[in-house]
């Protein structure tokens, strides 16, 4: 089969790593010539977001797919016409793409999710109140495009261009779940993880598996990802993004339609990695057991503050002397300040042994140059 990914990226080369034990040829599109995917792949420089581009690189494959949703859904519309499978398909990447459809997509289908209203770009009237998130229409991704807009003073920085306000969740967790469909409609959940960001960066920095909630919240988690894979009309890999208030309610932050950084615990977590179950999804093949094993967690690998150029792992040696911990790195050469440029997971016997391993990990590895 030949299988053609939007995209070079990190996500883009560890499916195709995964995939590679079975039989099919691998085609990725990027603007970067040094993209991750450039040398395990039948590769191609271009842009993924112009029209002409996606089509003459999509009309020859028997399945295209996504490693990144900020493609041009137009022209993967028109691969459909033709004959092509697009997974996921072109209806629900142009829903997600864009966060005014991706907010009235919850609201039509009684998901839960941050009450909004949408500014247009010129409106000065904003009904909603204070404090209230910003969310560009297009374009945000890792806390681009985000911002949090605290009072009227704050009024100064909203940037004039179509948005989503959300009113401002009073977050307890960020958790995530990844959840499947196949075209036969076969549906599987990984067990939900926790989120810990970065203050600084707004980035992901650890990943941990099982999450510590209550039977109740587990519950309104399985109601929200029940209901999401009953009215996506689409095959595909969900990452679906939550708040946990502190009243404790849940709600949908967002969802990624593709591979996802909260899952990448899972390539040594769980029975069968978000990769591999992606694989089953684009074949449309029997989707995979997706069982936790033990506790697993993820430490991103981030460029640090003040180094660009050619990339060094300073104190790498020291954890790969470590029980139960994996090394993946992204193939990217140069680093710069935020640049994720890998990740290491970690397996433990608890949830305290697995927060010490992490935040040791942290305190050794410096990706600098």
């Amino acid at each position: 089969m030949k299988i053609g990914i939007l995209g070079g990226g990190q996500l883009g080369r560890m499916f195709i790593q995964n995939a590679l034990k079975y039989d099919d040829e691998f085609y990725t599109i990027d603007p970067a010539s040094d993209a991750p995917c450039h040398n395990i792949s039948y590769f191609t420089q271009g842009n993924f977001k112009d029209y002409q581009t996606v089509l003459d690189f999509g009309k020859d494959k028997d399945v295209v797919t996504i490693e990144i949703e900020h493609v041009n859904a137009d022209a993967l519309a028109e691969l459909e016409n033709q004959g092509v499978k697009v997974v996921p398909n072109s209806k629900i990447v142009k829903t997600i793409q864009q966060k005014i459809l991706q907010k009235e997509f919850y609201k039509e289908n009684d998901i839960p999710s941050p009450d909004f209203e949408i500014m247009d770009g010129s409106s000065e009237e904003i009904k909603i109140e204070f404090p209230f998130v910003q969310k560009l229409n297009t374009g945000g991704y890792d806390g681009k495009g985000v911002q949090v807009i605290k009072d009227a003073d704050d009024l100064k920085k909203l940037w004039v261009e179509d948005s989503v306000l959300e009113k401002l969740v009073d977050i307890d967790k960020e958790l995530s779940v990844i959840v499947a469909k196949n075209e036969r409609g076969e549906t599987k959940t990984f067990p939900v993880t926790e989120m810990v960001a970065d203050p600084k960066l707004n980035l992901l920095d650890f990943n941990i598996c099982p999450t510590n909630i209550s039977d109740d919240v587990a519950q309104q988690i399985e109601k929200i990802t029940n209901k999401f894979l009953e009215v996506v009309e689409s095959p595909g890999l969900f990452a679906i993004e939550l708040f946990l208030d502190k009243n404790g309610k849940v709600w949908v932050n967002e969802t990624a339609p593709r591979l996802h950084n909260s899952g990448h615990q899972s390539q040594e977590g769980n029975a069968n990695s978000q990769f591999e179950q992606m694989y089953r999804v684009v074949t449309n093949s029997p989707l995979a057991d997706t069982e936790a094993f033990t506790f697993s967690g993820m430490l991103n690998l981030v460029g640090a503050d003040e180094f660009s150029g050619k990339v060094i792992y300073d104190g790498l040696d020291e954890v790969m002397k470590m029980p139960k911990t994996y090394v993946h790195l992204y193939g990217k050469t140069e680093t710069k300040p935020g640049r994720k440029m890998g990740h290491i997971n970690v397996l433990a016997d608890s949830r305290e042994e697995l927060m010490d391993k992490l935040i040791s990990i942290k305190s050794k590895v410096i990706v600098k140059s």
